[in-house]
């Protein structure tokens, strides 16, 4: 169909909009990996705009060598992993029998849990239950004090809503326990919505860092964000950091953005790989919901 002279200027502008948008996105990740292969006074002295100069890979080898970073990039993979297995697990099993209309009391039982979404005990009285249950500077405190989110029980329990309730009927009258209707079931037919809660639960997981800087005391504990945080906002090198910087030519600065691209490199990797699950599981609980 041929365009009115209102459609075509539509269309420039929107391309217009949304290059600029695209880049005002890029730009930040796209300056943090040009500083963090720049010389050090370079960066320093606001030489770097876009482009890297003076290419030097110093500062990615003084993160490679320093042992804090590497414990720390180990802690978030744990963190990372185990607390997303546990979160699926835990909204499994928190969106299953709530999808079933036999479960009595199913309706107050959502309804307290979607009053969560709405009112919370608050940061205070959290952390003073998490002292009387003696969780602090304890790893299981980072695993199961936050093993579920409402947002992702409601979003499952959709789903398996939307599974036809004849199959289940069929697989009783096989003999199939409940738990094997699940399992062999209804969980192979959610493998997009369980990867899309997966992936919500993964990020959250690598990108935290408040609670755990909260909770955690032990330096051997904290995740990278946690080390992150003190390089960025608190401008606390390393011990290892300071005395090597008086011998290369990089500054504290570059050590910091070539820690934060070591960073999200496994999110940045992963994320392509499952994006369609991602969104086809997010539209399938909005729509069939």
């Amino acid at each position: 169909m041929k365009q009115t002279s209102g459609e075509k200027l539509f269309s420039v502008f929107n391309h217009i909009f949304l290059t600029l948008l695209a880049f005002a996105t890029l730009y930040p990740f796209l300056y943090v990996l040009s500083a963090s292969i720049s010389a050090g006074d370079a960066v320093v002295n606001g030489s770097v705009m876009l482009w890297p100069v003076d290419v030097t890979l110093d500062a990615y080898r003084q993160v490679f060598k320093e042992e804090s970073i590497w414990l720390a990039y180990a802690n978030t993979i744990f963190y990372t992993v185990a607390g997303t297995v546990i979160n699926v697990v835990l909204t499994i099993m928190g969106a299953y029998p709530l999808s079933k209309k036999r479960l009595m009391g199913r309706e107050v039982i959502g309804f307290f849990i979607a009053f969560t979404m709405l009112f919370s005990a608050g940061m205070i009285p959290f952390y003073l239950n998490l002292r009387d249950l003696s969780l602090l500077d304890s790893r299981i405190a980072i695993l199961f004090a936050f093993g579920i989110t409402t947002f992702n029980v409601i979003i499952l329990r959709s789903f398996f809503q939307s599974i036809p309730e004849e199959m289940e009927e069929a697989a009783k009258v096989d003999g199939a326990s409940d738990f094997r209707i699940m399992w062999n079931i209804v969980l192979p037919l959610s493998k997009p919505s369980i990867a899309a809660i997966s992936l919500f639960y993964a990020v959250g997981r690598w990108n935290s860092y408040f609670w755990a800087m909260i909770i955690l005391q032990d330096e051997r504990k904290i995740p990278l964000q946690v080390l992150l945080n003190k390089l960025v906002v608190e401008m606390k090198p390393t011990a290892e950091m300071i005395g090597a910087m008086d011998a290369v030519a990089y500054s504290q600065e570059t050590v910091i953005y070539a820690t934060i691209i070591v960073s999200v490199i496994p999110i940045v990797i992963v994320y392509p790989f499952i994006q369609k699950y991602f969104v086809q599981g997010v539209m399938i609980g909005s729509i069939k919901g």
